[in-house]
C-alpha cells in the first residue's frame, strides 16, 4: 500500500509541474501575441502620420499654387 501512496503523491506532483509548464507556455505565447499586436498598432500609427504628413504638403503645395495664379 505504500507504493501506491508514494506512486500518488509523486504523480500529483508530476501533474503539477507539468500543468505548471503548459500555463507558462501559454502564458508565454499570449505575451508574444500582445507584444505583435503592438508592434502592428505602431507601424500603422507611422504609416498614417506618414500619410497624413503627404496630404498636408500636397495641400499646402496646391494652396500656394492657386494664391499665385490668383495674383
Amino acid at each position: 500500500m505504500a507504493f501506491l501512496y508514494a506512486f500518488a503523491r509523486g504523480g500529483a506532483v508530476f501533474t503539477l509541474i507539468l500543468l505548471a509548464v503548459a500555463l507558462l507556455k501559454q502564458l508565454i505565447i499570449m505575451f508574444g501575441f500582445l507584444l505583435a499586436l503592438i508592434k502592428f498598432a505602431i507601424v500603422f500609427v507611422f504609416l498614417a502620420l506618414i500619410l497624413l504628413i503627404a496630404l498636408a504638403i500636397f495641400r499646402d503645395r496646391s494652396k500656394r499654387k492657386r494664391e499665385r495664379e490668383d495674383i
